[in-house]
């Protein structure tokens, strides 16, 4: 394990460090049914520097990632963002990413494990444009605060949400520097991203965890985050999209696709999948009544496959639920599928997100 002012401030608080991706995480801080509790009815704090971050630096920059994802990014004006796909030819997805347009550059968020792939993506396409990518995760770490009462919480050290989805601004934050935060609730809440200077992370997380438990909140990892996630029928690229899905199949139509900006990659494809017809296939929520496990097959009266499970957990709401695929006539709600065998178990398709 890495051995760092931060890894020991998240140890100090009881972390439990796993993998994802290949990234070092906090799995959980010893009860994940609290941290739960606090993502979803008052705050938390998560650490979320793990995830992937590119600058997007040179005159050409705007023009150069409008024409890469599926997004408006051209129409954005400083302390704006969006969320988008990022797709080649045939449309099938490379990643998923937050965009945000600062002064003089563009940040790109992204999922662990994708920085090499994602920046490969990117310079293949670069040809005569004045644009430069760099790996800004050394630089910066990124903290969320994520649930009802983030504004609360920011008010407790001196900052404002910013208003609209995806909107963000430059603040000072006492002994930590200037910090960019980002209007972003990644769970279905109101929710923040704070990046941070690498050398004030320690101290700003002290400010933090301070201010989230003065609103009866607490850290949170990475398995109270997912069983969130899922509960609000939020997509996981990794999970529940990869290099064979299409974005409309994850349900990204309103949320990461412009269908009136210029070309981009793939936009061909998108552009007919909404003239002439729907997918073959959907992001579906699932009850299950039984301990399935992602990957698992899902059959139809015909016996024949009609749905996968992609993300599944045991919520404290809900009790076992799942995200996953279903195939086009097999997604309306209340549709009973069996878990193909040896697998035990049926799987309910329910309304996302759940309630």
């Amino acid at each position: 394990m890495p051995t760092n002012p931060l890894h020991n401030f998240l140890s100090q608080q009881g972390a439990q460090f796993g993998d994802v991706a290949g990234e070092t995480v906090a799995r959980n801080y010893g009860d994940t049914n609290a941290e739960h509790r606090a993502l979803t009815e008052s705050v938390a704090l998560v650490d979320l520097s793990f995830r992937g971050c590119l600058a997007v630096l040179g005159d050409d920059r705007v023009k150069f990632i409008n024409g890469q994802v599926t997004n408006e990014v051209a129409g954005l004006k400083p302390g704006q963002g969006c969320y988008a796909a990022l797709v080649n030819a045939k449309a099938k997805m490379q990643a998923d990413l937050f965009v945000y347009r600062l002064d003089d550059e563009l940040i790109l968020d992204f999922e662990p494990g994708l920085l090499v792939a994602v920046t490969e993506r990117l310079e293949s396409h670069i040809v005569a444009d004045q644009v430069e990518l760099i790996d800004a995760s050394p630089h910066f770490g990124l903290f969320s605060l994520q649930g009802p009462k983030t504004a609360e919480a920011l008010a407790a050290l001196g900052l404002v949400l910013p208003g609209e989805a995806f909107a963000h601004a430059k603040s000072p934050l006492d002994e930590c520097g200037e910090i960019y935060v980002m209007n972003n609730g990644r769970y279905g809440a109101a929710g923040c991203d704070l990046y941070i200077p690498a050398g004030h992370l320690a101290k700003a997380a002290v400010r933090l965890a301070k201010a989230v438990e003065g609103q009866g909140g607490r850290l949170a990892g990475w398995q109270a985050t997912e069983i969130a996630r899922v509960e609000a029928g939020i997509p996981r690229f990794g999970s529940d999209m990869d290099g064979k899905t299409l974005p409309p199949e994850a349900n990204l139509e309103t949320r990461a696709i412009s269908y009136t900006k210029g070309c981009y990659i793939g936009q061909e494809i998108i552009a007919r999948i909404r003239t002439y017809g729907r997918v073959n296939r959907s992001l579906v929520g699932y009850r299950l009544d039984s301990d399935l496990a992602v990957g698992t097959e899902l059959v139809g009266d015909s016996g024949k496959t009609v749905g996968t499970l992609t993300s599944v957990i045991d919520s404290p709401k809900f009790g076992p639920i799942a995200l996953g695929l279903a195939k086009r006539g097999h997604e309306s709600p209340g549709q009973i599928l069996t878990a193909r065998e040896p697998a035990q178990g049926q799987a309910t398709i329910a309304e996302i997100p759940f309630r």
